[in-house]
Formats: structure tokens, sequence, C-alpha cells
């Protein structure tokens, strides 16, 4: 498939579907759109579900997606830091199909679970602006724009997308105070690694 880091970078808004999306097409909320068996990621400390965030098809003719889980449902009584803001911490989930999950998080044979909200539909445009320093807006490929510093997670993984949650996303995600995550993927196995930093 295509290197990603040669994409251009698109822009997105999101607009919520009528109906639920079972399309493999770039989308968030509603239910992942899987394309071999379903591999619901399970949260490493808490032993439950992970809530589905997105998906995003990859560039390319083959039919790929990348999926994006996060922990985020408790229990009241938790008393330990959940903490998903760690590529590697098992607390949240970035892989494509075809392809493999991370080693660091179970998952389950499940096709449905927990979402962060109803299906919205993502439409696309190439960026034309200008890049500065504030520009942390949620794009598609090109490079990333780093809140805190680089932490690109090194080859073979490459940039797929950054995602702000002090605007862009069309549901809550508790990215710390006015966070942006960062999805990188290794394109030959369909590992990634998510990350996120916060002001």
């Amino acid at each position: 498939m295509p290197d990603s880091s040669a994409q251009p970078r698109l822009s997105l808004r999101f607009v919520e579907s009528d109906v639920p999306i079972q399309e493999p097409v770039t989308k968030f909320g509603g239910q992942p759109v899987w394309l071999q068996a379903p591999a619901w990621p399970m949260s490493a400390a808490l032993g439950r579900p992970m809530r589905f965030l997105g998906q995003i098809r990859l560039p390319g003719e083959q039919v790929r997606l990348a999926y994006l889980f996060l922990t985020e449902d408790y229990p009241e009584d938790y008393e330990d830091v959940v903490d998903t803001f760690e590529p590697d911490g098992g607390e949240n989930a970035f892989f494509a199909q075809p392809g493999e999950p991370a080693e660091f998080y179970p998952v389950a044979t499940i096709a449905k679970g927990p979402t962060f909200g109803p299906d919205h539909r993502v439409e696309t445009e190439p960026f034309d602006g200008e890049v500065d320093v504030d520009d942390f807006a949620t794009r598609l490929f090109g490079a990333p724009q780093w809140l805190q510093g680089d932490e690109s997670p090194g080859e073979p993984f490459r940039f797929i997308g950054q995602f702000d949650t002090a605007g862009d996303l069309p549901f809550d995600v508790n990215f710390g105070d006015a966070g942006v995550g960062y999805a990188f993927l290794d394109e030959s196995t369909g590992q990634g690694r998510f990350l996120w930093q916060c002001s």
C-alpha cells in the first residue's frame, strides 16, 4: 500500500449520519466495520471492552481500515488512575485490518461494544492553508503538529492522523486539558501506536 507519510494532509468535517454506517469508510462513532474476524480491544487494567472512537480508510487500492479504541468506562469505586496517553500502556488501541493488533492489550471476538456516540461520516478536503505553531486541528496524513514535543514512535510506524479535542471531534473525549491525540501505524503488520498530549 502507499506510504501514508507521503499522502497530502486532509482536513476533516464530521456530519452525523441518520443511519448506521456499515461500509468500509472513514467514520467516527457507531460500531466498527470489521474486515477480518472481530478483535475488540480490552482494557489491560480493567479487563473490559475499550470504547470505539472511529475507523480510518487507509490509502491504496486494497480496502484497509485502521481502528481506534480508548478505555473510558471506569467502575465508580475504581481508585487507580487508568492512563490512556501511553502508546503501549494497554489502555488505547490503534490497529488495521487486514493486519493484527499489538500484544500489550487483550482482544475479544465480539463484533459490537461500547462506542463514543452515533455514526458520523467524515468529509475530507485537501489542506491548502499555511501551517503555524498553533495549528493542532484534526487531520489525516501529512505531518503531526506536536503540542508538547515530538513523541513519534519511530520506524516502522507512519503518521496516520491527529485528533483535537478542543473543538474538532464530534464527541467528548478525555485527552486531558485541550488535548490532541496522535495515531501511527506499521503498515506491514497493521500494528499501531496511539498517544495524546495536553496543555
